[in-house]
């Protein structure tokens, strides 16, 4: 066998692969015994036919070389996957995958055979400039402002419900309602409702619906009439004018505690306001590093791979689509929501699905590319344990599903998870 190499375009070499007719002779009489085995041939035993009666029972006619011919084509077969991964090992290339059959530009007995396929290879990176970037960390410093906001979020959190006695009901007023919606006299399906709690202002209900509760009060009743909107997923809803008779049950108006020693002592272990503020801006300070370290490092890859020249085979594309469908199929699971239904809802198939992540996905391969040649070049190394170590962390949270734990315990689980160990290694080592 001999090998020759040439490249090709968009990362790919073009491999051919010259065959002697002795190793051509020795695929064709194996793919004969092949079919021997699986061909019934009266008077022989399986497996014993001669070639002449195999291409007999298969009706063979090397003179039309339209006709069928499954001894050459089991030949091919065996030839191909014996010698192509022999000669991609020659190649000493980082191929990314094989095709399932070549080019056979020669296949004569008496000759020989040779082949071409085109194979992806991974792209070389050439690195530019990753280490003097031109600009630092962007911290935010904690204003009073900020800490008043979370403050008010806090009150929020505490907030109590009173009953409203003098007065009518107010948007963001918090109300408990029994409803009937009729058209043309009749009752519409699922607008009805004995009990049904809502807070007012927030337009939970069709629009128009919750303004006619405003200045009722326990116990009113109000019929009104609603126009549904023409956009409305009930079709035949769309722009109806329903009738509707509500009667406010429950009417309570939220109350915020007072911003005081005492609420200080309610949101936490805290003697009085001036304790809890202070908490407050420490807290909020480590969170404001943390975001401005990931922003640094954000900024860190950016200017890496803008500085690194290489190209994107389609192959790691379509791989890296994959890739982000499994982690997309990993969220919705951690939901508790089936794939299946997922894909029905959002009126996706896999072709729409696969075609949105298109963009993303190229840029996250060449992410992954340039900082894989980083680790290269810094020789950043994850070791097995520590693969193993995360996937027991992650299968040991009491959320992680029996699809989670399939999918880390696969090959292509763990190639994932050692992939995102080491390029958070590399990303440390930048930061």
């Amino acid at each position: 066998m001999n090998t020759d190499i040439r490249e090709g375009d968009n990362s790919t070499i073009v491999l051919e692969v010259q065959l002697t007719d002795k190793e051509l002779q020795n695929a064709i009489n194996e793919g004969v015994r092949h079919l021997a085995r699986r061909t019934r041939v009266p008077g022989f035993r399986p497996g014993k036919a001669p070639r002449a009666m195999i291409e007999r029972a298969y009706g063979i006619d090397r003179s039309d070389p339209d006709t069928p011919d499954p001894v050459y084509d089991e030949a091919r077969e065996h030839l191909y996957q014996r010698t192509v991964i022999e000669a991609v090992t020659e190649s000493g290339r980082d191929v990314l995958e094989l095709p399932r059959e070549p080019e056979w530009t020669k296949f004569e007995e008496g000759v020989g055979a040779t082949y071409q396929v085109t194979l992806p290879v991974r792209p070389e990176v050439e690195l530019g400039d990753y280490t003097e970037y031109p600009f630092t960390p962007e911290v935010e410093d904690v204003t009073d402002e900020q800490i008043d906001q979370v403050i008010e979020q806090l009150r929020d959190q505490q907030a109590s419900l009173i009953p409203v006695e003098d007065r009518g009901a107010e948007n963001e007023d918090y109300a408990v309602i029994s409803f009937e919606g009729r058209r043309d006299g009749q009752p519409v399906e699922g607008a009805q409702s004995d009990r049904f709690p809502l807070v007012l202002g927030k337009e939970r209900m069709i629009p128009g619906f919750e303004a006619n509760l405003l200045g009722m009060k326990e116990e009113d009743e109000r019929t009104f009439t609603v126009t549904f909107p023409e956009d409305y997923a009930e079709e035949s809803l769309q722009g109806a004018e329903v009738e509707f008779t509500a009667k406010l049950l429950e009417l309570r108006e939220r109350r915020l505690p007072d911003v005081d020693d005492d609420f200080a002592g309610l949101v936490g272990d805290f003697e009085d306001m001036a304790a809890l503020r202070a908490d407050l801006e420490k807290r909020m300070g480590v969170n404001a590093l943390d975001r401005a370290r990931h922003q640094f490092v954000d900024r860190i890859i950016e200017y890496a791979v803008a500085n690194a020249t290489l190209d994107v085979p389609e192959t790691l594309v379509e791989r890296e689509i994959g890739v982000m469908i499994d982690e997309l199929k990993v969220r919705v699971a951690e939901q508790g929501i089936s794939f299946e239904d997922y894909m029905r809802v959002t009126e996706k198939d896999e072709a729409a699905l696969r075609e949105d992540n298109r963009e993303a996905a190229v840029q996250r391969v060449k992410v992954l590319l340039v900082l894989g040649a980083i680790a290269d070049k810094e020789e950043v190394s994850v070791d097995e344990a520590a693969v193993q170590a995360e996937i027991d962390r992650v299968e040991a949270d009491p959320n992680a599903t029996d699809q989670i734990k399939t999918y880390l315990d696969s090959d292509r689980g763990r190639n994932y998870i050692r992939s995102q160990l080491r390029r958070s290694q590399t990303v440390e080592m930048l930061a």
